[in-house]
């Protein structure tokens, strides 16, 4: 950048949109997005170190939690060794982005997302506003800049997620003390002044949601970091957690975001994810932000809906945990293809995170369950891209309820069905393999529409089927062309 923003000032790239809700009601989703429909996603920083699982920077400071045990079995107590020194610790020392990208290019995802800031208020990039950063300490890389790079190598769009949005209450954990035990009421590190950039300053507020009386200066450097993102990097997508933080603050952040996608690109090409938390909120008594439908594309944390939603959104999950947690147990191939099929059904994307350890590699579990992704969209890739809804998203004993956090395993059966379009084409997915020699769908006929042809991909023998005034029968060939669920491209008359 030209200029450095001095505090109290805030840059803003000139454009169509500004900071008012009927402003950025004006966005549309770019095409790119809808037609991709699978990413991947890095949630990746110095978290993953101790290779505990979530959120360690917060828990490891409250005393009794499994996190805060094992740092002080194998660091110390966090009064003499903590989070900053955690950082000092996450090397990245064998991170190929290029691998990495090229495996999940294979395994079909069309955009790739980096983290760039977690909760624990530690910059991935070259941070202009903040010095607790990649390039300066850790992995002295500019971790965010080598994923760019190499996601564009591959053809990805390329986007980022900031999470610190929330760090200023949630990360203040670091201000506390034992009450018991040989430690009592000494101070943990984040007491200490000198790091004060990277714990805050002291306050009461120790609350997991955004916030409630955030100070200026938080604010101002929470909106100074994503500005700098976007000057640095043009990301395609920018996710926050949650909903819109910091009233006017954070909504000249997204027109910000959209002034500057159309600026660079000549249109406008960004995603904005933000989640809708209003109601469990209201329940709670917490606070995630604003949400206003329609300024950007809703998100849901490890869920789905349970219809077709009229505007593009998005779920993101992970195969495990976000952060590397050897103790984890990871969703297979199938249950990721079974939650892609049911969220493209519905007008989503996927958006899946590959848990990486703190070296920068991926597991072996994690290895065998992108294979198995990859040999499945290398057959059925054609029924995910570029396919919108159909007149219902499907049919069958089997339907997930709306709503984030409710990604629990479910066993469909063969009845189960799973509709997208293209065209004069119908691609109707069934999520379990008929085992009585036929298969039926029903939803065809109550619409009234007649098919063509019928064809199952991946495989060469010719399908025969009937339809008649109730259902399209198909005979299900003896071999399957895959192991998860199968494809049936139904030409249609009409």
């Amino acid at each position: 950048m030209k200029n450095v923003m001095s505090k109290g000032e805030f840059f803003f790239t000139e454009g169509p949109f500004k900071e008012t809700w009927d402003s950025l009601k004006q966005y549309k989703c770019p095409d790119w997005f809808r037609d991709a429909k699978f990413g991947m996603w890095a949630h990746w920083g110095p978290q993953a170190v101790p290779g505990e699982g979530d959120w360690y920077a917060r828990n490891m400071y409250i005393e009794g939690s499994e996190q805060y045990k094992y740092h002080c079995k194998n660091y110390g107590h966090p009064s003499e060794f903590g989070y900053k020194d955690i950082v000092k610790l996450w090397r990245a020392e064998n991170f190929n982005p290029s691998e990495i990208i090229k495996l999940y290019k294979r395994a079909g995802a069309k955009y790739f997302i980096a983290l760039a800031v977690h909760h624990d208020n530690f910059d991935c990039w070259d941070s202009t506003y903040h010095k607790w950063n990649s390039v300066n300490m850790g992995p002295e890389n500019d971790i965010v800049g080598m994923w760019k790079e190499a996601a564009l190598e591959e053809g990805l769009h390329f986007g980022v997620t900031v999470h610190h949005e929330r760090s200023y209450s949630w990360f203040n954990t670091n201000k506390g003390s034992d009450r018991d035990g040989k430690y009592a009421m000494v101070p943990y590190d984040g007491n200490d002044r000198r790091y004060s950039e990277l714990y805050y300053e002291n306050h009461p507020d120790r609350s997991m949601s955004y916030p409630v009386n955030p100070s200026y200066e938080f604010v101002w450097n929470w909106y100074a970091r994503i500005y700098d993102i976007v000057e640095k990097y043009s990301p395609d997508l920018l996710y926050t957690d949650g909903g819109v933080p910091f009233g006017d603050i954070g909504r000249k952040m997204i027109a910000n975001l959209y002034n500057a996608s159309i600026k660079h690109n000549g249109s406008l090409e960004t995603v904005y994810n933000l989640k809708n938390f209003v109601q469990s909120d209201a329940k709670s008594g917490h606070y995630h932000g604003e949400y206003e439908e329609g300024i950007g594309v809703q998100d849901l944390e490890r869920g789905v809906i349970s219809d077709i939603k009229d505007v593009p959104w998005q779920t993101d999950t992970c195969l495990g945990g976000w952060y590397y947690n050897r103790h984890q147990s990871y969703k297979t191939a199938e249950q990721v293809i079974h939650m892609l099929v049911d969220i493209v059904s519905k007008n989503g994307n996927l958006l899946l995170n590959v848990p990486l350890r703190a070296d920068g590699t991926i597991d072996e579990t994690s290895m065998h369950v992108i294979e198995g992704i990859s040999e499945w969209m290398a057959i059925n890739g054609e029924a995910i891209y570029e396919t919108r809804p159909w007149i219902t998203f499907g049919e069958g004993e089997i339907m997930s309820s709306g709503g984030s956090f409710n990604e629990d395993k479910i066993n469909y059966t063969a009845k189960d069905f799973r509709f997208t379009k293209k065209g004069n084409l119908l691609y109707a997915i069934n999520l379990a393999w008929a085992e009585g020699g036929y298969t039926t769908i029903q939803s065809l006929s109550s619409e009234g529409i007649e098919v063509e042809k019928v064809e199952l991909l991946g495989c060469n023998e010719t399908i025969i089927w009937s339809q008649d005034s109730e259902e399209i029968k198909i005979q299900v060939p003896e071999k399957k062309p895959c192991d998860i669920a199968y494809v049936y491209k139904l030409t249609l008359k009409n």
